[in-house]
């Protein structure tokens, strides 16, 4: 055994400065579609200028709030859209709610809409949650994770993260941590200045 360690820690050494080569030097996206890399550290990712974007695949999954109905990023096109991934569980995720939804009374006006995704939790207590909070926004209930999977490198286990849309929904910013509302609104109030393509 002890002959066979140093030679784990050779091989993982060779695939970890592998894995290291293949990423950029911060989260961005290739091709035509969106792929998360990697952010090496940072909480804050912004995507800029608009033509370095990519689109965010379509999302869609069942409504929380209306079960059976289907719900998702295409319901919102030609907006710019705050996608928060949330969960009942996530003691951030509390906190994070009302600022999210006082971003979208300040920005709505100005083509911003909000489409929260649930993860890994109960029906009965995401529903809830949303109730008593007084949220106005849609939600996608994505207890198994599902619809998160179509974001190629994505850190699922992220809870609360945030991604910010532009009009054509490529991404133009992503919160790997709970967001300021501040810091939020100028983001969104920024995309939604931008000229139509």
């Amino acid at each position: 055994m002890r002959r066979l360690l140093p030679a784990l820690a050779a091989l993982a050494a060779v695939l970890l400065v592998a894995a290291c080569a293949t990423t950029g030097k911060d989260a961005v996206e290739t091709g035509q579609e969106f792929q998360f890399v990697a952010p090496g550290g940072k909480t804050t990712i912004l995507y800029d200028p608009p033509s370095s974007r990519a689109k965010l695949p379509a999302l869609t999954g069942d409504s929380l709030l209306r079960p059976g109905t289907d719900v998702g990023t295409e319901d919102y096109a030609g907006k710019v859209l705050v996608v928060n991934i949330w969960g009942s569980w996530c003691g951030p995720c509390r906190a994070e709610a009302s600022d999210l939804e006082f971003v979208l009374d300040q920005t709505q006006a100005q083509g911003v809409a909000l489409l929260g995704i649930d993860v890994r939790d109960d029906r009965a207590a995401a529903t809830d949650f949303v109730k008593d909070r007084g949220l106005t926004y849609e939600s996608i209930f994505d207890p198994p994770g599902r619809v998160l999977a179509a974001l190629s490198g994505y850190p699922r286990n992220t809870v609360p993260s945030t991604i910010v849309l532009d009009r054509q929904h490529r991404v133009a910013a992503v919160y790997l941590t709970t967001i300021r509302p501040s810091d939020l609104i100028s983001q969104v109030q920024r995309v939604a200045e931008e000229p139509a393509p």
